[in-house]
């Protein structure tokens, strides 16, 4: 399955990128096993970032669940906590 990733703000600056287009193996079909994947395939930087409890995440611009079921062709992207003041 192919995938768009897009990384916001500190998620993009904390892994220095800011977008790309990922092939997935075919185990990876829901938002926490692409983390995982990515987590495996990239380290502890990665995990770091990814595996935060805070961290948004959205598919095709609309906010997710870390349950949520991936399909072809999908936008994922990643967002540090939104603050206020």
């Amino acid at each position: 399955m192919k995938l768009q990733l897009v990384y916001f703000a500190r998620v993009r600056e904390q892994l220095g990128l800011d977008a790309e287009t990922l092939q997935c193996p075919a185990q990876v079909s829901r938002v926490d096993e692409l983390i995982d994947y990515l987590v495996a395939e990239r380290g502890e930087a990665w995990q770091g970032v990814l595996k935060a409890p805070n961290l948004l995440v959205a598919v095709n611009q609309e906010m997710v669940s870390l349950s949520a079921v991936l399909a072809e062709g999908d936008e994922v992207a990643f967002f540090p906590p939104v603050t206020g003041g």
